[in-house]
């Protein structure tokens, strides 16, 4: 019976298996795969303590401070938690079974992909999932942004700021955004808007060169010229073990207070698994403190 079981090996997970460790709580870290969404990332430069830094290398960070302590570490996909009725909790892997006294989910989420040709090969070589992270590493270089909701369109407006043109691929030929962000991205000059078409395939050398695209409706194909790809079509919360356990919102988004409590007393949530308003490494592990945090203070005070 561990003290605490943390699901999940990104900033979130991390960060939690850290202050869980420095209050000696006996924790365990279980996560399908190391890094998470970082590893996805090329080059960083907004998060404190480093002008720049790959995705890989601060996540080789984070990870080496974990190995300082004490935490057990198995690399293993969750598939169900069961709250007992004494208010323990078992959690099931394909490879075994483990009980905790408290837990935290942990598991962020994934982009929703294209599923095109190329948009693997590419990542991290001109795809991005991220404008905010990679946007000002495309400075004065075309780009390219698929979707239509309001992530996309905040995308093509960060990005018309620093590149020449900014291309914007939306399937519909209406848009799922705040009016107040069209409003100003009608207002922006070097904006493209390609309405009615969907992306068949991204393509280059060793990095992106260029993205196909059809129209919907005549089923006409082109290229346009690009050097990057935002792909901004959504996000998938890693949280479908837990539906009709935890509360969530729409988006499968785990809904926590101010002390990253859920419904389920014992059972805390950090990171973008959450329903918290903004995705961005450093806010991820502070949710992992924080919810480590709660943990201990929910066993000090536990009967």
């Amino acid at each position: 019976m561990y003290d605490l079981i943390i699901i999940g090996g990104g900033p979130a997970g991390l960060t939690a298996a850290v202050y869980a460790a420095r209050k000696k709580m006996d924790t365990l870290l279980l996560t399908k795969e190391f890094g998470g969404q970082l590893m996805w990332t090329k080059e960083i430069e907004n998060y404190m303590g480093y002008q720049f830094i790959s995705g890989p290398e601060l996540m080789s960070k984070f990870e080496e401070q974990v190995k300082r302590f004490s935490v057990l570490t198995k690399y293993e996909e969750v598939n169900s938690l069961k709250v007992r009725d004494d208010g323990t909790f078992l959690i099931k892997t394909e490879e075994g079974e483990y009980e905790g006294k408290t837990v935290i989910a942990a598991m962020g989420k994934r982009p929703r992909r294209l599923e095109v040709p190329g948009e693997i090969e590419f990542t991290g070589r001109g795809v991005s999932y991220c404008a905010t992270c990679d946007g000002p590493l495309f400075a004065d270089k075309v780009v390219a942004v698929v979707g239509g909701g309001n992530s996309a369109v905040q995308a093509a407006l960060e990005l018309s700021g620093i590149a020449p043109t900014v291309y914007l691929i939306v399937r519909n030929n209406t848009y799922n955004a705040d009016p107040i962000l069209l409003d100003k991205m009608k207002a922006a000059k070097n904006i493209v808007e390609m309405k009615g078409y969907i992306s068949t395939g991204i393509f280059g050398d060793e990095l992106v060169e260029k993205i196909s695209i059809s129209e919907i409706a005549s089923g006409k194909t082109q290229d346009l010229a690009v050097e990057g790809v935002f792909v901004e079509v959504g996000l998938e919360p890693n949280s479908e073990f837990l539906e009709d356990i935890v509360a969530m919102n729409q988006e499968g988004e785990l809904v926590v207070d101010c002390r990253s409590k859920t419904n389920i007393p014992g059972l805390y949530a950090a990171g973008d698994v959450t329903n918290g308003p903004d995705k961005q490494i450093v806010i991820a592990a502070g949710d992992g403190a924080k919810s480590a945090l709660m943990a201990y203070d929910y066993l000090l005070h536990r009967k």
